[in-house]
């Protein structure tokens, strides 16, 4: 029993976690991610869309984003946040992804997910 303990606990020692927000809206179409290390370290990161999007493509250009930079800082173990319903309910393969400006955007990021080797997505109210 102290065998499998150990090892969710090195498990949890390497878990990153990303918290990602998308917004549209009169001003601008901006996004925003936070990834946190397992020593947490927070590595912000935001940027403006510089194209006429909805909020739900807003939702997956920063889910996206955060990913990326996931990949990038060689996580394998990530819990990923976001308070789209939409989004995160679509990523877990819940809900279809019906809208076709969509679906390009989740086929991409569950190419990203094979990145990993544990990935997991939390809806945030």
């Amino acid at each position: 029993m102290a065998l499998f303990e150990d090892d969710q606990e090195d498990e949890n020692i390497n878990k990153w976690t990303l918290l990602f927000d998308g917004a549209s809206n009169v001003k601008g179409h901006d996004i925003g991610a936070v990834l946190i290390s397992p020593e947490n370290q927070y590595i912000p990161m935001t940027t403006r869309l510089c194209f006429n999007c909805t909020n739900n493509i807003t939702e997956y250009e920063a889910c996206a984003m955060g990913i990326q930079a996931a990949i990038e800082s060689k996580a394998k173990f990530l819990n990923v946040y976001g308070d789209s319903a939409l989004v995160i309910h679509q990523l877990r393969g819940e809900w279809e992804t019906r809208d076709q400006k969509l679906i390009p955007y989740r086929t991409y990021i569950m190419e990203l997910v094979e990145y990993f080797d544990f990935i997991e997505f939390h809806h945030i109210p």
